[in-house]
C-alpha cells in the first residue's frame, strides 16, 4: 500500500504507512532484502527530510566503504540516493558526491555479475544523475542511455519517474536524439512543464501563503506538523502544496525544494 501512495507521490500517506509497518514488523529468520527502515528512508529523502533519513545511516551502520552484499544492496542504493540529494540541495561536500560515485561504481559491478536488472537500472539512473552533479553532461547522458535501453525491454518507468524534474534535461536531450516514443514516454513521466519561465521568474507567482508552505517543505517537518504550524488543516495544507507543485513544475517534495533554491524562492521575504 505504501508503494501504491509513493506512485501517486502522496508521499504523506506513504511515510505513515511505513511508519505503522516499522513498528508492527516482526522479523524472523529470513532476512530482508528491502528493510522497511531502510524504505522509511528513501520516503524521507523524497520529501527532503535528509536529516532524519541521516539518522537511519547511522542507526543501520551503513557506509560508502562497506564490503557489498546482495542483503545490503538496497541499503546502500539508499546510501547513495541521499548523498546525491544532500549534495543537490546545497551540502556542497565534493567528498560526498566522490563517495556516492565510487559507491555507486561497485554496486553497479556487484549488480551486472549477478544479473541482477532491476538493481542495473537503478544505479545506472543514480550514476547519470550523479554525473549530472559534477558537471558532467556527456558521461550523465552516456549513463542515462544504457538506463534507457534496459529499461525499454520491460518498459520500466517508475524508475525514472522517481527522480522526478532532475533528469528531465538529460532525457529531452535524448528524445531530440530518437523519435522513440518510450523516450517521449519517460520524458512525460519526469511531470516537467513549461510553466518556469526562467531560471529567476515564475509565470504564476506563489502567493505569500504558499512561500510559507514552501519554507517548511524544505524542513524535517511531516505533513501534519507543517499544518499546526501554519494553523491550517491537513487538507488546506496538501492544497497549497498542489499549487505549489503546479507553479514550479514539479511532482513532488524534494523536487519542489530544489526548485526554489535555484528561484531563490526561498531568500525571499514574503510582502505582508
Amino acid at each position: 500500500m505504501a508503494r501504491l501512495r509513493r506512485a501517486e507521490d502522496d508521499l504523506d500517506a506513504a511515510l505513515v504507512l511505513v511508519g505503522e509497518a516499522v513498528q508492527v514488523y516482526v522479523g524472523d529468520y529470513t532476512p530482508s532484502l528491502r528493510p522497511v527502515p531502510a524504505v522509511r528512508a528513501r520516503l524521507q529523502i523524497y520529501r527532503g527530510e535528509l536529516s532524519l533519513a541521516a539518522g537511519w545511516v547511522t542507526a543501520a551502520g551503513v557506509s560508502a566503504e562497506d564490503d557489498l552484499t546482495l542483503l545490503r544492496e538496497y541499503e546502500h542504493i539508499t546510501l547513495v540516493r541521499l548523498l546525491l540529494a544532500q549534495y543537490a540541495l546545497g551540502q556542497r561536500d565534493d567528498a560526498k558526491l566522490r563517495d556516492g560515485l565510487s559507491l555507486l561504481n561497485r554496486l553497479l559491478a556487484a549488480a551486472e555479475a549477478g544479473r541482477r536488472g532491476g538493481s542495473v537500472l537503478e544505479i545506472l539512473v543514480l550514476l547519470a544523475r550523479a554525473h549530472q552533479l559534477r558537471r558532467d553532461p556527456t558521461t550523465a547522458r552516456d549513463c542515462l542511455a544504457r538506463a534507457v535501453t534496459l529499461g525499454e525491454t520491460d518498459g520500466f518507468v517508475r524508475v525514472f519517474a522517481d527522480e522526478g524534474d532532475a533528469l528531465a534535461p538529460l532525457l529531452t536531450a535524448l528524445a531530440k536524439q530518437s523519435d522513440s516514443r518510450y523516450v517521449r514516454r519517460l520524458v512525460a513521466a519526469t511531470g516537467t512543464r513549461a510553466i518556469v519561465a526562467s531560471p529567476t521568474s515564475l509565470v504564476v507567482p506563489l502567493s505569500d501563503r504558499e512561500l510559507d508552505v514552501l519554507r517548511l517543505l524544505g524542513s524535517d517537518l511531516g505533513g501534519p506538523a507543517i499544518a499546526r504550524e501554519l494553523s491550517v488543516s491537513l487538507n488546506t495544507l496538501r492544497t497549497h502544496t498542489k499549487s505549489i507543485f503546479a507553479k514550479l513544475g514539479v511532482n513532488s517534495r524534494r523536487d519542489a525544494v530544489r526548485q526554489a533554491a535555484e528561484l531563490h524562492l526561498l531568500s525571499r521575504t514574503p510582502d505582508r
